[in-house]
């Protein structure tokens, strides 16, 4: 999966936390909790969605490392699994 793929597996999980959102405007440096006026409770979901669909758990001491959407993917792709 390259990090094209990542990123748009983790907005589709994004919107359906946040079915309300202009996904298309996010900008990728900026916190999504402040970039999409989420809750705690929402971010966690997204964590947890992320766990669950792309099979990399982010334990919460790193939370602080995937605040936003670029840090989001590159923690994603460093921890995927690799096939083969």
């Amino acid at each position: 999966m390259t990090a094209d793929t990542t990123k748009a597996a983790i907005l589709t999980l994004l919107g359906r936390i946040t079915p309300d959102s202009d996904l298309s405007q996010l900008r990728g440096d900026v916190p999504l909790r402040d970039e999409l006026e989420i809750d705690s409770m929402d971010f966690l979901n997204l964590l947890i969605a992320v766990a669950g669909e792309l099979h990399v758990e982010i334990p919460e001491r790193d939370y602080g490392k995937v605040l936003s959407l670029d840090a989001l993917v590159a923690y994603v792709d460093a921890r995927r699994p690799r096939a083969g």
